[in-house]
């Protein structure tokens, strides 16, 4: 064995009583119950024992399970010396009663205590402890050499193989809670991973619309200021509430999104080309379903990539293909340019940037920049 072994202690859950079936628990307490009423017993049935003489040989037994219990109570602590004090001070009881002719508690003091040394002790301060212990066994037992030789070996395997099944009980304890613990923590994970998600969602659809929102409104208070026609403004106006209420009908569909019930990617598509003047799709590749996930970052980059084409190059024609691969889906948006327009200017441009993380978190890439005429966005994201 190692050093490490020789002085390691038995874990507090291998000393404790947790974990502990209630059948072992009852025999236990039997077991110790016994071994009271035989001290009380050896004590108590001496001829030449008066009433004084009775009341000390209670008054030792209680002593000695009073000393008893402390030692449990030091050795599940971890602590040596006190632990060593007390097992010195039950093994001097049981001298004590072997000298005064109580023969049947010392032999049952010394047994325990090598028991007990053996399955709460450190190994090297236990094998010592033992071999005192059970070395007095043999010293005054009257039994025949091989008989105490036998029953001495058997109580010091007893002792071992308690402290074995105790450390197996301790180790089974340790996982089951640490077991508990990455269950609760996994739990707690998963909680938060899907409520990130959701408020992704509903982030992306409510920057999408608010986004569209301020192109108009942004537009309406340009056109106040320079004196424009009502009509001019009214339009703007009433673009903004239509927004308003497609952006309703997003944080709807969000919503249902989440529950599992989405429309159909090319026909989320063709709506939002349906909205944009001088723009057409084109659906490549075998057509399959995808994941959620993938289907909503597909959707929220197309809604950004349209939603930045009227902010900042209104009136250029879009192209919007997507791509069924093999391995992997593809979004391209492009737009051909044009001169910049009046909201060139407004939204902080955190747009592709959110776009861009959700399609890293996928395992995808998002590229944007300007490509031979105007503009490209181009998701790739795995299914």
């Amino acid at each position: 064995m190692t050093e490490n072994a020789w002085t390691r202690w038995p874990s507090r859950e291998a000393l404790g009583r947790t974990g502990t079936s209630r059948p072992r628990r009852v025999l236990a307490w039997t077991v110790r119950g016994a071994a009271v009423v035989l001290l009380l017993w050896a004590g108590l049935n001496r001829n030449h024992l008066g009433v004084p003489g009775a009341l000390t040989a209670v008054a030792v037994v209680l002593v000695t399970g009073v000393v008893a219990w402390g030692f449990y109570r030091t050795t599940y602590a971890h602590r040596l010396i006190p632990s060593l004090a007390l097992m010195a001070l039950l093994l001097g009881i049981a001298v004590l009663a072997r000298t005064t002719g109580f023969d049947g508690p010392a032999l049952v003091l010394w047994c325990g205590c090598g028991i007990s040394a053996l399955e709460r002790l450190p190994l090297g301060a236990a094998v010592p402890a033992t071999s005192v212990a059970l070395a007095s066994f043999a010293a005054f037992n009257n039994d025949v050499w091989l008989t105490t030789a036998a029953t001495a070996a058997g109580m010091a395997l007893a002792g071992y193989v308690m402290r074995l099944d105790a450390e197996a009980r301790g180790s089974a304890q340790r996982l089951l809670a640490q077991e508990r613990a990455a269950h609760a923590a996994e739990a707690e994970s998963a909680a938060l991973a899907e409520r990130t998600r959701i408020a992704r969602e509903i982030h992306d659809v409510l920057a999408h619309s608010l986004s569209a929102q301020l192109v108009h409104l942004e537009a309406a208070r340009l056109l106040i200021e320079r004196g424009a026609e009502r009509e001019q403004i009214l339009e703007r106006v009433v673009a903004a509430r239509g927004m308003a209420r497609d952006g309703l009908a997003e944080t709807r569909q969000a919503l249902s999104a989440l529950r599992g019930e989405m429309t159909p990617l090319e026909d989320f598509l063709a709506g939002l080309v349906g909205e944009a003047h001088s723009a057409e799709i084109a659906v490549t590749g075998d057509r399959r379903p995808l994941s959620a996930e993938a289907s909503q970052a597909v959707r929220r980059v197309a809604q950004e990539a349209l939603t930045n084409v009227r902010k900042h190059a209104p009136g250029a024609a879009v192209s919007v293909r997507l791509d069924y691969g093999p391995h992997e889906v593809t979004l391209d948006v492009r737009d051909s340019g044009g001169a910049p327009g009046e909201l060139t200017g407004s939204g902080g441009g955190y747009g592709l940037l959110g776009m861009r993380e959700r399609a890293e978190l996928l395992g995808g890439s998002l590229d944007a920049g300007p490509d031979e005429k105007g503009f490209a966005v181009t998701l790739k994201v795995p299914v």
